[in-house]
């Protein structure tokens, strides 16, 4: 099955969110899709911290989510890797909610306020991400499927996961058995990493199954670890101080 050293049964996922990009540049705008947006040179500057923070960290997985921020932030992350790195792999399931009407924003300020507030209705009760998007509970549901598809999959010990803000947030809150909802609370700023370790124990079938999911570190920025200056939510920054 792969364990950590010293365990029998117990995985880690580095999950990182992507480097900086500019949801507002001409390109996002023109097309009003979000998913083409890519990293800014601070992206890459965060992707690039973190892989020195990772660099002597074994790792026997990586995976993006499909969309060219999380694939470019991974393989910067591995290209300063000190070992052998494994083959970098998509994993569609962890892509970023699919967003309902990407709004023709007044300002960027506007924006930031209208995205920063979608976390908080993700609790509720057929809750979208904006207006006509994937619903919350069921973009957890795939999250979820893709969580047991990798965690049941044989020979690894530590993965790379590289994905997107809203995802993470509910892969953390679901990691300690936490209500939809409370995934507004963990924030996630651009090119961090959480480590997240799972014990699995057979089932009576002879699979394995998750037993326990324990929270390691969240929300880790190498590029300045004691956040100084960074006094604006992930989005904020993203909104309000767009580079080209």
């Amino acid at each position: 099955m792969g364990a950590l050293p010293g365990t029998t049964g117990r995985r880690r996922i580095y999950l990182m969110r992507h480097g900086f990009v500019d949801y507002t540049s001409p390109e996002v705008r023109a097309a009003q899709d979000p998913t083409i947006a890519y990293l800014t040179e601070r992206g890459r500057d965060e992707a690039r911290a973190a892989g020195i923070a990772l660099s002597e960290v074994s790792l026997d997985a990586a995976f993006h989510t499909g969309l060219r921020r999380t694939q470019e932030t991974a393989e910067i992350v591995l290209s300063e890797h000190e070992l052998e790195t494994p083959e970098l792999e998509k994993e569609s399931r962890f892509q970023e909610l699919r967003s309902g009407q990407y709004i023709d924003f007044k300002s960027a300020e506007h924006l930031a306020a209208t995205m920063t507030f979608q976390f908080e209705q993700a609790g509720k009760p057929g809750a979208t991400f904006l207006d006509g998007g994937e619903k919350f509970s069921d973009a957890m549901e795939r999250i979820e499927d893709g969580l047991k598809g990798l965690l049941s999959r044989p020979g690894w010990a530590s993965a790379l996961l590289v994905a997107h803000e809203v995802v993470n947030r509910m892969i953390l809150a679901w990691a300690i058995g936490a209500p939809l909802g409370s995934s507004a609370g963990f924030e996630q700023d651009t090119g961090c990493i959480n480590i997240i370790d799972f014990d699995l124990v057979p089932d009576e079938v002879g699979n394995t199954r998750i037993e326990r999911a324990m929270i390691k570190a969240v929300n880790l920025t190498p590029a300045n670890y004691l956040k100084n200056g960074m006094n604006l939510r992930s989005l904020e920054a993203i909104f309000t101080r767009a580079e080209a």
